[in-house]
């Protein structure tokens, strides 16, 4: 299993870094692609790091926010023939702010009619190939979650506090144990390994791969977090995007090597 970082908000190279998460996945001989970043920089690193997009095999949308998804037209011109997987509560309606000075941050408007013919939504625990699934969350009142981080969803008009049914986790069955992917945890990563524990009862899980949200986090609420996150059992993470430097180093004080930066062009290895 080879992991390749397409797109972070760091760089340690020449390649472009943005605000936004690509992931380059190959896994038992298939090629997967999570998330597109917010422009097309993603796939110009790509074709830099020797990866090509018109093999990729399955693309996922880890959930409906703009510097995830606004790459798909990019993707859809390299790739003509793998679907896209969307959660199956996906829609262009997401938005961030307080009182009525809010922002949309959601699926550039259009894009899921444009490329419906190339789109799959995925309901429940879903087996996307042999060894791999997209996880829904199953923590209840997660809306409570998106309250407190001032992110909304427009549903029959009104505005109400996000409670990511949008956001899934593609996870890989490897011989270290499960490997999780979600790109920005909005539910909690805690939760999130959790969810995937309780999915898979028989297994252990390795890592926990993505963003974790905390960029704004007070330090006491980061370093609580570890404290969780040391309690599932876990034993590696690589984190980035949101989770913002600061709080990537706190994780790091608090759990120490299990803790890996990741940056544009990073690329990691492990047996399938």
């Amino acid at each position: 299993m080879k992991i390749s970082f397409l797109i972070d908000n760091l760089t340690e190279g020449e390649l472009a870094p943005e605000w936004g998460l690509a992931v380059h996945i190959t896994y038992r001989g298939k090629r997967y692609l999570l998330d597109t970043g917010s422009s097309g920089t993603f796939a110009k690193n790509a074709r830099a790091m020797g990866i090509s997009l018109a093999d990729v095999d399955y693309g996922i949308l880890s959930h409906a926010h703009y510097d995830h998804s606004d790459g798909m037209a990019e993707f859809f011109a390299e790739n003509e023939r793998a679907k896209f997987y969307l959660r199956a509560g996906a829609e262009e309606n997401c938005y961030t702010g307080k009182w009525i000075f809010r922002k949309y941050i959601g699926i550039h408007k259009g894009y899921l009619k444009t490329y419906e013919d190339r789109i799959v939504y995925a309901d429940g625990n879903y087996e996307l190939s042999p060894g791999v699934l997209l996880l829904p969350h199953s923590t209840p009142q997660l809306d409570r979650l998106g309250k407190a981080a001032n992110m909304y969803v427009r549903k029959n008009h009104r505005m109400c506090p996000d409670c990511f049914d949008h956001e899934q986790s593609l996870v890989f069955d490897t011989a270290e144990g499960l490997v999780v992917c979600n790109s920005c945890s909005h539910g909690g990563a805690d939760n999130i390994i959790k969810e995937a524990a309780a999915a898979c009862p028989d297994k252990k899980i390795y890592a926990l791969i993505g963003g974790f949200h905390l960029f704004a986090s007070p330090e006491a609420e980061v370093r609580a977090l570890a404290g969780r996150i040391r309690e599932t059992g876990i034993r590696q993470i690589y984190t980035g995007h949101c989770t913002g430097k600061r709080a990537a180093a706190i994780l790091r004080e608090e759990l120490g090597d299990m803790v890996t930066q990741i940056h544009t062009g990073l690329e990691i290895e492990l047996r399938d």
